[in-house]
C-alpha cells in the first residue's frame, strides 16, 4: 500500500466510524426496539412484532400531532419561498446594494434557531402585551403563544424569519446564473416584468426552486427547536409537532419503543414526500 492510499484511509477510516456510530447504529438500533416493549430504562424487553405500528396506526395523539405538522410544514414552506425570491430578485435587480445586503439577510440562519426561539418567546410573551397595552390596544395586549387559535402563528414567524436567510442566497445565486442578453433580448420585444419572470426567470432557476422546495418542506416537516422554546406542544397540544412528541414521550414518557415505531414510520412518510416532490418538481423543470 502506498503513502496516498494509506492518508486515503487515514481520512476515511475515522470519519466512517464516526459516522457510523452516531448515525447509523442509533437509527439501526431504534428500528430495532421499536419491535420490542422497552421503556428506555428497563434492562430487559420483550419482542411486540408490529403491535407497536398498528398502536401508533390507532392513536389519535400521533394524528393530531401530524396534523399540525403538516399544516405548518406546507404553510411555511409557501411562504419562505415566496419571500425568499422576491427579496432575491430585489437584490439582484440593485446590483451595488446585492453584496452588502446579502451579509445582512444571511445573519438568522448562523443564528441557532433554539436561542432565537428563546429571543421571540421573550418578545411574544412581554414586549408586544406591554406595547399593545401602552398604545391602548388592550385587545390586542396578550401572548399569541398562549392561546390555542394563534399560537401557531407566533411558530410560523419565527421559522420564516429563520429560514429565508438561507433561500435567499441560493436564490441569489441561481439569479445571477441568467445572462442579461436574455433580458436585454425580451426587452427589445416588449416583455413585461411578468412575462419576463415566467418565460425566462422561473425556468431558469427552476433548479434552485426545486432544491429550496424539497430541503424546506424536509426541514420543517422536523419543527423541534421552535416547539421546545416557545410552546412546549401547547397550549392544549394545539402546537405539538411529531418530533417534539417522539421526544418528549419517548424520551420522558416512557415510551421509548412505541415512539421508535413511530420515528420509523415517520422517517418513511418524509422520505416518500421528498422523493414526490423530486419527481413532480424535476419533471417540471423539463416542460418549462
Amino acid at each position: 500500500m502506498n503513502k496516498k492510499m494509506t492518508a486515503f484511509y487515514l481520512m476515511v477510516i475515522p470519519a466512517t466510524v464516526l459516522f457510523f456510530s452516531f448515525h447509523t447504529l442509533p437509527v439501526i438500533m431504534g428500528i430495532f426496539y421499536s419491535f420490542t416493549n422497552w421503556n428506555g430504562l428497563a434492562p430487559s424487553y420483550k419482542f411486540v412484532g408490529f403491535k407497536n405500528y398498528l398502536n401508533v396506526i390507532k392513536d389519535a395523539e400521533v394524528y393530531g400531532a401530524y396534523w399540525f405538522t403538516f399544516r405548518f410544514a406546507i404553510l411555511t414552506t409557501i411562504i419562505v419561498n415566496a419571500i425568499s425570491l422576491l427579496v432575491a430578485m430585489g437584490l439582484h435587480a440593485r446590483i451595488k446594494l446585492k453584496n452588502a445586503f446579502r451579509a445582512i439577510y444571511f445573519l438568522p440562519n448562523i443564528l441557532s434557531m433554539l436561542i432565537i426561539a428563546f429571543i421571540f418567546n421573550y418578545f411574544f410573551s412581554n414586549i408586544i402585551p406591554d406595547l399593545m397595552k401602552n398604545l391602548g390596544a388592550d385587545s390586542l395586549a396578550f401572548n399569541i403563544l398562549g392561546r390555542v387559535e394563534t399560537a401557531w402563528i407566533g411558530i410560523v414567524l419565527v421559522t420564516v424569519w429563520q429560514a429565508t436567510a438561507f433561500n435567499i442566497i441560493l436564490y441569489l445565486a441561481g439569479l445571477q446564473t441568467i445572462p442579461a442578453d436574455l433580458y436585454e433580448a425580451s426587452s427589445l420585444d416588449g416583455a413585461n416584468k411578468w412575462k419576463e419572470f415566467w418565460h425566462i426567470t422561473f425556468p431558469m432557476i427552476a433548479p434552485f426552486f426545486t432544491i429550496n422546495m424539497v430541503l424546506a418542506m424536509k426541514n420543517f416537516l422536523m419543527v423541534f427547536d421552535q416547539i421546545v422554546a416557545m410552546t412546549g406542544g401547547g397550549p392544549a397540544k394545539a402546537t405539538m409537532s411529531i418530533s417534539f412528541l417522539i421526544y418528549s414521550d419517548g424520551f420522558q414518557g416512557g415510551s421509548f419503543a412505541y415512539q421508535s415505531a413511530n420515528s420509523v414510520i415517520y422517517f418513511i412518510i418524509i422520505v416518500l414526500i421528498s422523493v414526490f416532490q423530486l419527481k413532480v418538481l424535476q419533471r417540471r423543470e423539463t416542460s418549462l
